[in-house]
């Protein structure tokens, strides 16, 4: 730097001589000549010491240390499209892209800012500068100032990262998280990128340099004391504009300036909907009433139908009790289904008025959500905002002419509708119903439970046994169609009858015997003794003798002792006859022999047997 100087000084020593020299007309050549230029190359020409120091006073005023790694404020001069020059009052202005103040759009001419020395001369001998390594060597102090003052600062949004945004803050790459962008939920982010915002420093991790920046802190604030205020002012009937913040399946939650405030869905419409987007939508201004809040206010109920007038208000007086109305059903349940006559006004169709039969039935097998419909009004009440209304009053009622129709003994075809324990439900016609009890299914077969003879479905021939017009109910007999088997096997299995049949089944009692598949026999035990003193036992074949047989109960009781026993009477009989003949002529020698030899004959047969 000495030797820098000297030379300086020198140059501008000489340069005054030649001057002097030209203003007093001095022969430059003769002043060449004359020159020392050993002095002047050595540096050893003397210069006034009042000279040397206003040479350095203008060079501390105006020059610039530009000692590398040193931040200095510079002024912007001139911009282009893509650059701004600089002036830091060096012996030249310095060029710094305008890239490096993305975060600063409003930059102007005249405006000051911090430059570093990139490049003292490039290779056109220009200066080069650098705003963006200036403010990092700056931005860490400022950003640990900011946050320790709490104070705002600017940032410019450069990108979406996972779960945020990447914001530049002095220089800094900040992270801003999604829920500190704004107090309501973000749909888009990508609307912030390119953005200049204010935030506040609301976290710094020293060791790892990482910066956690707010937007949402700033607005808090406010938004706490709009809260206070909005809730202080709150009262039931109170109409209020707010913004839709979020839909949900149950409602609608509404921002009305800090405070939320939730529209159940039934608070929405006077019609029934499905769900809340049928009738609003995110981000939409709306009028709403307050309905009710708990005592600190944090739960706050609105209302958005109660800003109309009731549809049932709006009624016309024209519709009465009997008319025709058409509708859509809207809804279903099991006991009926709910018909919109007019918007916000709905009757219900019980299911017992959807058809004229009285076995009852869901009500989707006569209708459908959506359905158009016609119905007749059966009740209406204005006070209390109901209506029922009715669908098989459109059709005649067909218990009318039911005496002419379905007169008792007259035969028809049904079908199986339902079972009960103790009878089947036979449907002759819509809205004729009649009932068949188990005992009128068959003449022989002994049920104990209907679905074990029809199912639900099959048609059966019927036979009316009884009509109650007045009770609407129809007695039912299946059996009667067809002749009773049993006058028949009164005479065939009559008492006294002999029959063969096998043993089937042996029973604590006695035993069972199949005559024919109608017909059952019971033997008694005493009634299964042979001749030989044995029992019967199951499968064996033998003759039997029908004791009892009664058509009401079908009961058929048989004997096979019966059938031997019959001729030992009939022998003792014989024997009490011969005896009484012998009283009138006295038996012969003859006559003891041949008793003598029967009675042999017969105890023989009898060993044999054995």
């Amino acid at each position: 730097m000495a030797e820098e100087k000297a030379t300086v000084e020198a140059t501008e020593t000489a340069t005054a001589q030649v001057k002097e020299a030209t203003q007093a007309q001095q022969d430059p050549k003769e002043f060449l000549e004359n020159f020392d230029w050993d002095r002047y190359e050595e540096g050893i020409e003397r210069v006034d010491d009042s000279k040397l120091k206003e040479f350095e006073n203008l060079v501390e005023e105006n020059f610039v240390d530009t000692a590398d790694e040193e931040v200095v404020e510079g002024t912007v001069v001139h911009m282009t499209d893509r650059e701004a020059i600089i002036d830091i009052n060096a012996k030249s202005e310095g060029v710094i892209s305008l890239n490096e103040f993305r975060y600063n759009p409003n930059l102007k001419v005249g405006d000051k800012v911090e430059v570093l020395i990139d490049i003292r001369e490039d290779k056109t001998g220009q200066l080069v500068l650098s705003h963006r390594k200036a403010r990092t060597i700056k931005a860490w102090d400022r950003v640990n100032n900011a946050h320790d003052k709490e104070e705002i600062v600017q940032g410019y949004v450069k990108c979406r990262t996972k779960g945020g945004m990447i914001v530049d803050v002095f220089g800094i790459e900040a992270f801003l998280p999604g829920s500190q962008i704004d107090v309501k939920p973000i749909r888009d982010y990508d609307q912030y990128v390119g953005k200049t915002m204010e935030f506040k420093v609301v976290k710094i991790n020293h060791e790892f340099k990482n910066v956690v920046v707010s937007h949402k802190a700033l607005i808090e604030a406010d938004i706490e004391e709009q809260k206070k205020e909005i809730i202080g002012q709150l009262e039931k009937g109170q109409v209020l504009e707010g913004v839709v913040k979020n839909i949900t399946s149950y409602g609608v939650f509404i921002d009305l300036g800090g405070v939320d405030g939730l529209i159940h869905i039934t608070d929405l419409s006077w019609s029934r909907i499905n769900h809340p987007n049928e009738v609003v939508e995110l981000d939409q201004k709306l009028n709403v009433v307050i309905l009710d809040f708990d005592d600190n206010k944090s739960r706050i109920q609105l209302g958005l139908k109660q800003l109309e007038k009731h549809p049932w208000d709006a009624l016309g007086d024209e519709i009465k009790v009997g008319d025709k109305v058409k509708g859509k059903v809207v809804v279903i349940a099991d006991y009926g289904a709910f018909i919109e006559v007019a918007d916000g006004v709905e009757g219900l169709i019980h299911v017992s008025e959807m058809s004229w039969s009285t076995h009852l039935r869901s009500a989707q097998d006569f209708v459908n959500v959506g359905d158009e419909v016609e119905a007749v009004v059966l009740t209406l009440d204005r006070e209390d905002r109901k209506m029922s209304l009715g669908i098989k009053q459109l059709t005649p009622d067909p218990w009318t002419d039911i005496t002419s129709k379905y007169p008792v003994g007259s035969k028809h075809k049904g079908i199986v509708r339902n079972f009960t324990n103790f009878g089947v439900f036979v449907e002759l016609e819509e809205g004729i119903d009649g009932l068949i009890y188990i005992s009128d299914l068959s003449w022989t077969k002994k049920i104990k439970h209907p679905s074990e003879f029809v199912a639900v479905g099959d048609t059966l021939e019927v036979e009316v046994l009884e009509l109650d017009v007045e009770g609407r109910k129809l007695s039912l007999g299946h059996k009667q169609t067809t002749a009773n088997p049993w006058d028949k096997y009164s005479e065939d299995f009559g008492e006294g009858t002999v029959h063969t049949a096998s043993i089937a089944e042996v029973v604590d009692k006695g035993a069972t015997i199949n005559f024919n598949e109608d017909i059952v026999g019971f033997v008694p035990s005493r009634h299964m003794e042979k001749e030989d003193g044995k029992k019967l036992v199951k499968g064996e074949t033998a003759e039997f003798k029908i004791i009892e047989f009664n058509k009401d109960f079908k009961r058929v009781v048989a004997s096979h002792t019966a059938i031997f026993r019959e001729q030992e009477e009939k022998n003792v009989k014989a024997a009490k006859g011969r005896a009484t003949t012998s009283d009138e002529a006295a038996p012969t020698l003859g006559d003891a022999n041949a008793q003598l030899q029967a009675l042999k004959d017969k105890m023989e047969a009898a060993a044999k047997k054995k």
